[in-house]
């Protein structure tokens, strides 16, 4: 159905959707791996030889799939071209994003940046085949701020980390 409006949807999706998982491309699937599940803890699910793998956080079949498929050895799509800006992985609480932080710090991985968006908290940078990563935690809906007129008000604000890891105790 064509509107003249793009953004106008007169059958909104239902409001239960997620998005299930993830599929990344990337170079070199132990590489990958020891990214997702040495560093940020992700569970193997599943090992297909050295073509594809299937991880998850606890007993869900799979969040992310890594393949080689059409990218072994490849490299990262160049700047200025179209593709994945970034996955964005949902921490349960605040103390769990500090220890996504802490293993990240702990690896020696440099972040891209750190931002409070008033509406969650999110760590930004790199796996290994130079995919964005975003690490975030959702600020209960009841503490969003909102304009006047109750419109959502989200900006990009520095995130203390120091502040984050204090959390770990």
């Amino acid at each position: 159905m064509t509107t003249s409006n793009p953004t106008e949807n007169v059958n909104p999706i239902n409001p239960g959707v997620r998005i299930g998982h993830v599929h990344l491309k990337v170079a070199d699937l132990d590489r990958a791996l020891g990214f997702y599940c040495g560093v940020l803890g992700f569970e193997l699910k599943q090992r297909m030889g050295g073509s594809a793998a299937f991880i998850a956080a606890g007993g869900y079949h799979h969040h992310i799939g890594l393949n080689t498929w059409e990218s072994a050895g490849g490299q990262p799509p160049a700047r200025g071209t179209t593709g994945l800006f970034h996955l964005a992985i949902l921490y349960p609480t605040r103390r769990d994003l500090a220890d996504a932080l802490r293993r990240v710090l702990d690896a020696g991985l440099r972040l891209d940046g750190a931002s409070n968006h008033g509406v969650s908290h999110a760590l930004y940078l790199r796996d290994p085949d130079q995919n964005g990563v975003e690490l975030y935690w959702d600020l209960p809906e009841s503490e969003w701020p909102r304009s006047d007129n109750g419109d959502l008000v989200m900006g990009t604000y520095r995130l203390d980390l120091d502040a984050l890891l204090g959390e770990l105790g």
